[in-house]
């Protein structure tokens, strides 16, 4: 089946060497579950960078675009825990999309994740969505389980450690996902058919490259 639900909330930060362990145990004993667990979260995934930057991605779905600003979601943010306080403090570097799934195509996850951002030109958004419909399909790509896209809402898209005031001209980026069985296949993928693929005219490449799934979890696991 394709990626559960219509939402996604793309996080991605690196962190100090010497804050990582307490920044891990945070994230895999406290923070994933205490998302998942928020109604309308379908389940959570922790990635770390194969040969890309920022070093940790996490990616949550939602059963609908709407639960990404629902009061219980707003309510989690306004009350972090301790610990979550003590960590977002320590976050560099943050992306931070709120976005809508509209392309997703193929069966399952990969080992392996290939993310393209790429910001595109407001009046060619159609023609871009068209082409990206054409080039995400799995079928007949050796290693490659599913691909997928994400279209960030700029208002909502906004770091946790940033002033709310400071301009974020990223905030409206698209994310294509590319879940794969290998590195190289991912790699060939994101170089060949996201790269030369993707009409300049209506969109720019920002930044491309593979992350490794270190775990997941689902709402029927907690």
């Amino acid at each position: 089946m394709p990626m559960a639900g219509k939402g996604m909330l793309l996080t991605s930060m690196d962190i100090a060497p010497a804050d990582e362990a307490d920044f891990n145990r945070w994230y895999d004993r406290e923070h994933i579950a205490e998302r998942v667990a928020i109604d309308g979260f379908i389940e959570a995934r922790r990635y770390i960078a194969h040969d890309t930057a920022p070093k940790y991605l996490g990616l949550y779905s939602t059963a609908r675009f709407a639960d990404l600003d629902s009061p219980a979601y707003r309510t989690a943010l306004a009350n972090q825990t301790e610990w979550s306080l003590h960590n977002i403090a320590r976050f560099r570097n943050m992306i931070r999309a709120v976005a809508r799934i509209t392309l997703s195509r193929g069966q399952g996850r990969g080992a392996w994740l290939g993310i393209v951002r790429i910001r595109p030109v407001a009046a060619a958004r159609d023609r871009l969505r068209e082409t990206l419909s054409a080039l995400l399909d799995p079928a007949d790509l050796a290693g490659i389980i599913s691909m997928h896209l994400l279209e960030s809402d700029p208002t909502l898209s906004k770091s946790l450690t940033d002033p709310p005031d400071r301009p974020n001209p990223g905030a409206a980026d698209w994310f294509v996902l590319v879940d794969g069985t290998s590195a190289a296949a991912v790699a060939g993928i994101v170089e060949t058919r996201l790269g030369p693929g993707l009409p300049t005219e209506a969109a720019t490449r920002i930044s491309a490259g593979i992350y490794a799934l270190m775990w997941d979890l689902a709402k029927s696991d907690l």
